[in-house]
């Protein structure tokens, strides 16, 4: 598999401090997409960070919506501003764009499609946390609107170990090319 980067970016979403706290031990997750921005930012491939993040108060989260609603008045009590903060290990430069959804997927509620064609970007390569969440939604979702798709497996992380293996190893090779953040990396 060759990489053309001229139409290349690095999707990193969700990566935020308040949601890899949610995992018993993101360390190895973070060391391995901190590798992968470093390859990105060497290549001059645009990095994209995506941040899930609601109004004060959580407006925009519906009772009809089973996923958030049942984090709702957790949400509306939140300092978002503080929620929305990207690991540390991870943070983006100052020229790098962050995008704010409102949902799951990074494409909904959020102006990343505005993004990647003012860049020009055909090939996403994606990493975040829930495997079984905005990296499920997101590929779907990409995949649907015809972007090239690499899914780092190493670079995404699930709450449940065995959702995650199953994502990467069967489901994912659909509609996406597989690697880990060492194989993308030789590319």
């Amino acid at each position: 598999m060759e990489q053309n980067t001229k139409n290349t970016a690095l999707l990193v979403m969700d990566m935020q401090t308040g949601v890899l706290g949610m995992l018993p031990d993101a360390s190895l997750m973070i060391a391995n997409t901190a590798r992968a921005i470093a390859n990105a930012r060497d290549k001059k491939i645009p990095v994209i960070y995506v941040t899930l993040s609601f109004r004060q108060g959580a407006p925009e989260i519906s009772m009809n919506n089973k996923s958030f609603s049942q984090y709702r008045e957790r949400f509306a009590a939140m300092d978002m501003a503080e929620f929305m903060k990207v690991h540390p290990d991870l943070a983006p430069q100052a020229e790098e764009v962050t995008i704010v959804k409102r949902r799951v997927s990074a494409f909904t509620g959020s102006d990343l499609e505005v993004v990647l064609r003012a860049l020009e970007i055909k090939h996403l390569v994606l990493t975040g946390i829930a495997t079984s969440g905005v990296v499920l939604s997101t590929l779907r979702e990409a995949a649907d609107k015809d972007y090239r798709l690499t899914l780092l497996a190493d670079c995404c992380a699930d709450g449940d170990e065995e959702v995650h293996r199953m994502l990467t190893t069967k489901v994912f090779s659909r509609q996406a090319d597989v690697l880990t953040v060492e194989e993308w990396c030789k590319l």
